[in-house]
This record gives structure tokens, sequence and C-alpha cells, in this order.
């Protein structure tokens, strides 16, 4: 009796298959298959070809964005149509304040370091908050009091930690560059490249979503989303984008970002400055940057000392794009593609 039907993969139905197919076997037309050793082979044949089949039927699933479960999946198979999933989103809060400089200060500008600028407090839960990139305002005399301050007006903040990845570009070798934390906000991401020897920033490489207008001399990189909710940094080859290490910019990469608690974080409202702020003046040729402010003191727009204006409290903080998110909208993005003429294009 051969097997030409497979109906059913439960163990059972697959044990009674492999008896039927040996009883109607002359061979052992005499055998007990119920009471024998032989029944402890059939079981192990019967749960050899379970397993087997159930492996095989979850790699069929993962196969396909419809019936695929694992996130990792779901994303790789979303990312061979062009579509990168949405990140955890920082909650972005508003604030006010003023940095008051001593009444011997010559400095004409105030330069607020990135990286953690308040600590917020919400339902007796702190949250720090961060800037990805420096604010500089000028100094100026209060009309009011005389004293010298810079005003930092409206300041955006975003809640999290703010961290930096270098990587430093070899040529020779098949490298990745992955941003080595999950939970990362990827609109806060900043990308500079420099030469080895060179001092400061470098020169800020700009993230796409799609290679409409880009050529080869296109100072770009891309985002994809790889394990564990991680981001890998992707660069230009020469054609589409600038060449690592054919451009003359330079071969460290630094990234700078901010690792967030998603929603977490909405609706704090109440601030504390635990920032780091530089002072400065302007000649006639540089701006030169002088030391840190110790024990700085600061002010909100009202003059109360020691206070922080909340403009707006914390809001729009979101966690990564669900599964089940991705596959609605990753193949509707990729039927419209960036067209904006039908209903459906407009959704997408």
């Amino acid at each position: 009796m051969p097997f030409t039907k497979f109906a059913n993969l439960d163990f059972d139905q697959i044990k009674s298959s492999i008896r039927d197919y040996l009883r109607a076997n002359s061979t052992f037309s005499d055998f007990d298959f119920e009471g024998s050793n032989f029944s402890i082979l059939i079981d192990t044949l019967a749960y050899n070809t379970y397993i087997t089949a159930f492996n095989s039927n979850m790699i069929v699933n993962e196969s396909f964005l419809d019936s695929a479960t694992l996130r990792e999946n779901v994303v790789s198979l979303a990312r061979n149509i062009g579509y990168v999933p949405r990140s955890r989103t920082s909650a972005k809060a508003q604030v006010t304040f003023d940095v008051v400089l001593p009444d011997s200060s010559t400095d004409t500008f105030i330069t607020l370091q990135r990286g953690i600028v308040c600590v917020g407090n919400a339902n007796d839960t702190s949250y720090v908050f961060s800037i990805p990139e420096n604010v500089t305002t000028t100094v100026r005399t209060d009309s009011v009091d005389g004293k010298k301050k810079a005003r930092f007006t409206n300041l955006d903040i975003y809640q999290g930690t703010f961290l930096s990845a270098e990587f430093v570009y070899d040529g020779s070798l098949d490298q990745r560059f992955v941003l080595d934390n999950s939970f990362i906000d990827t609109s806060t991401i900043k990308v500079y490249i420099r030469k080895t020897n060179n001092i400061g920033e470098g020169t800020e490489y700009s993230p796409i979503d799609n290679i409409v207008g880009v050529d080869s001399d296109s100072r770009i990189y891309l985002l994809q989303e790889i394990q564990d909710e991680k981001y890998e940094l992707k660069f230009g080859d020469g054609f589409i984008g600038k060449k690592l290490g054919d451009t003359g910019d330079g071969t460290i990469i630094r990234a700078n970002y901010i690792v967030t608690d998603g929603p977490e974080g909405n609706g704090v409202n109440n601030f504390s400055f635990s920032g780091t702020v530089l002072s400065g003046k302007q000649t006639d040729n540089s701006s030169i940057l002088g030391t840190i402010i110790g024990n700085v003191q600061y002010s909100d727009a009202s003059g109360n000392s020691s206070k922080i204006t909340t403009v707006q409290a914390s809001t729009n903080g979101s966690n990564i794009e669900s599964i089940e998110s991705v596959k609605y909208y990753a193949p509707r993005l990729y039927a419209s593609q960036y067209r904006a003429v039908t209903s459906r294009d407009y959704e997408a």
C-alpha cells in the first residue's frame, strides 16, 4: 500500500498510516503491531515524520509575508519590497530657560552640548531627556535685572539616552555597521564621516528611503532593521551614493542617536536642568569655545530662579511598528510606488 495521500500529518494519523502500510505487506502479516516491540519503532518513525512535517510547515510559512510570525522574517520580507518599519519614537517636549552668566563674563554665545539636557518626572518616575545635536544661542543683557543671559526658547528635547557608535572603515573587509542598541528612535540618528587625523564632526551624511534623485556624488546612507530590533547603516557603492573610502571624506564613521522608552515618556511636564553648556566668544575670524560653565545658574522665561518653563509636555512617544502593521502597509506602499494618484496611494 503506497503512500499516495497525506491528508493529515498529526502524530496519530502518521502512526496509523505506517501501521496500515506494514500490515498490507505479507512479510509482516503475523505481527502484532500493538503489543510487540515493533510498536516502539513505529512510534519513532511517526514522531520523526511529525517533527519533519512541522519544521517544513514553519519554514514555508516564514517565507511569505502574510503567514510569517517572527519579526525578523517579517521585516526581512518587507525590506525586499522596499519597506522600512517605523522605529520607536521618542516623546518630545518643548522647554524654555535662561542660562545666567557672571557679570564679569565677556562671552557672546552659549552652546548647549548634545546629550542629556533635563530630567523629567511623572507619576513618581524619572525620565531622561536629551538632544541629538548641539544648540547655540547668543548672550544678551536682560532689560529687567541687567544680568547677562542666554535664552534657549522652545527647545525640543527628546525622551531617552543619547549614545554614539564609531566605526573604522576597512575596504578589504566585508563590513557591517550595526548600531548595537535596541529601542533607537531612527529620526534622531545623525551620521558623520571624517578623516582619521581630523578633529570635529566631519561630513554629515543624510538618510534616504528611496533612490530617486541619488547619484554617485550623493552623501547618503540607508537604514534597515535587523535582528532584535537593531539597525544597520548601509552606504553607497559609488554608483548610487558615494562609496566609503573613495570620497575623500574619511574613514571614521560616527553615528549619534537616542535610545528611548517610547510611549512611557509621554505626559512629563516637570523638568530640572541636567545639561552641559559651553561659553564662547566671537572674534573677527572665528568662534572660540571656552570652558564648561560650572554651577550653571538658570531661570525660566519669567526670571524665576532655577526654573524651566515647560512650553509643551512630552507627547507622541510610540512603540516600534507592530508586525501586523508591517504586514498591512508594506504591500500597499509597494503597490503605490511612491505615487499619489488613487485613494489607496494616499493612504499608503
